[in-house]
């Protein structure tokens, strides 16, 4: 399973951009799926994540109320919708899928075991 992550970019603070997240070759349905970022020198943390079913999101309290997880099941696909970005939001973020069908949404990335190549966000002041 190889998982793609793409639409980051590099833009001023306050701007916005999408993520999107797609799979080869398999389906992201039946699957919790998460976002997570790492900045240079930090380490990974959890952003956002979506349950299998896309009734339920968890965010991580520096981005609620700024970015938006969602999953659109005809494209087989999961974006991060960011909003008002802050020079902090910068890192190379990454989506990462559940390896158990119906699995609960986690913050702790050692319980997702698909991850693919990260994109970069880079948020100018």
């Amino acid at each position: 399973v190889q998982l793609q992550a793409s639409g980051g970019g590099s833009v001023q603070a306050g701007a916005s951009l999408r993520l999107s997240c797609a799979v080869s070759g398999r389906t992201l349905d039946y699957y919790a799926v998460g976002w997570f970022r790492q900045a240079p020198g930090k380490e990974r943390e959890f952003v956002a994540g979506i349950s299998w079913t896309g009734n339920n999101v968890v965010y991580t309290d520096f981005v609620k109320g700024r970015f938006t997880i969602s999953r659109d099941k005809a494209a087989n696909t999961v974006s991060l919708q960011m909003n008002s970005l802050k020079p902090e939001d910068a890192a190379v973020y990454y989506c990462a899928r559940r390896g158990l069908r119906f699995a609960a949404i986690e913050t702790e990335d050692h319980f997702y075991e698909y991850w693919g190549p990260g994109t970069q966000v880079t948020v100018s002041s």
